[in-house]
């Protein structure tokens, strides 16, 4: 819409990316802000709480805890794309695709385990995970077949790409997206720590994206440019501000988790803009805290199945650490930092080519 106004009125401010960028994420974040105490007095009335798993006894305080604040910072960030971005741009429409689906899917997870009062009892694993690969095949083939999106692989350190995946990106894409959206829905456990770290990854990926999509920055840093690409970072920074609104009542002690329908919207968004920005693999740096995460369930899960012994005293590692008595804003905040300083190198490695 914006774009269209400055077509129209000649406001050629408003043809920016960064401009447009910036409204996006204060808009988003203010109208987070705004809609989340009527959503969390409304989920409190009708009892929409997270069940909560009773092995880490600090956690049975938030069994009142309404969930599902995820489809708040969702729709703020899906209004301020639709004010902000240009709807002409299918990487743009590729990128609110994949919020929607993978909401829709978090949410009827959620409403399961809400109605029946069970963590285990939302949809079936397997029911689950069809649905996510579906959605996911969408937006890949969406990126092939319709954006003409390039297959080229890239990896971090080399100038060209190591060869075109050609169809076959399309599984390969899948993998990322539906990796990364279950990495984030693992991590999201305490209050605040699957936040903070995306929205750090959302700055480090709109970066990257940004750069790949401007002819001038993406020559001087050897990245290949992708016309069109750099308008994603617009759907980017209002998924940020949308989830800086969110952790005003998300920080410790939690007012409101997002549960399923904003954790899986968020990490498959993650892995649609490494995709985008030619970073699948940088995504394990960026994206570390949540590499850890899903490790250490691998880890325990393998463990156990062979050995029978566990890595961990509880996974994820998160809970490893509350079961050793650390206080869990020293955990989350210790996190984050992690997560800070592994996306500070993700952006040097842009410059060593």
């Amino acid at each position: 819409m914006l774009y269209t106004i400055s077509q129209l009125f000649g406001i050629n401010l408003l043809h920016y990316i960064s401009v447009r960028a910036g409204i996006a994420f204060f808009f988003a974040f203010c109208l987070t802000l705004m809609i989340l105490p009527h959503y969390i007095a409304w989920a409190r009335a009708k009892k929409a709480n997270q069940p909560i798993n009773k092995y880490v006894q600090a956690h049975e305080q938030k069994q009142h805890t309404p969930t599902m604040g995820g489809a708040v910072f969702i729709a703020a960030t899906l209004i301020s794309s639709l004010i902000a971005a240009r709807l002409d741009n299918w990487y743009v429409v590729g990128g609110l695709l994949t919020l929607v689906g993978f909401a829709a899917v978090g949410m009827s997870d959620d409403l399961g385990k809400i109605l029946s009062g069970d963590n285990l009892k939302g949809l079936s694993p397997k029911g689950k995970m069809n649905l996510l690969i579906l959605v996911a095949a969408a937006v890949s083939a969406l990126l092939v077949f319709v954006a003409h999106f390039p297959t080229d692989f890239y990896v971090p350190f080399v100038k060209k790409p190591l060869f075109d995946m050609g169809v076959f990106a399309i599984l390969f894409w899948i993998v990322v997206i539906i990796a990364s959206s279950n990495a984030v829905n693992i991590t999201d456990g305490l209050d605040g720590l699957a936040t903070v770290p995306s929205v750090i990854a959302l700055g480090t990926l709109g970066t990257i994206a940004y750069i790949t999509g401007n002819a001038v920055f993406s020559k001087y840093l050897l990245l290949p440019f992708i016309p069109g690409v750099g308008e994603v970072v617009i759907v980017a920074a209002a998924l940020a501000g949308g989830l800086l609104g969110f952790l005003w009542y998300n920080c410790y002690p939690a007012e409101i988790f997002m549960g399923d329908t904003g954790s899986l919207p968020l990490g498959a968004f993650l892995g649609y803009m490494a995709i985008l920005g030619k970073s699948e693999i940088l995504l394990i740096l960026i994206g570390i805290i949540f590499v850890i995460e899903t490790v250490s369930v691998i880890l325990q899960v393998g463990s156990w199945k062979i050995r029978q012994k566990r890595v961990f005293l509880m996974a994820p590692i998160h809970h490893h650490f509350e079961m050793k008595n650390w206080p869990e804003n020293k955990i989350i905040v210790r996190f984050w930092m992690i997560a800070f300083l592994a996306n500070l190198l993700a952006l040097i490695t842009l410059k060593i080519r």
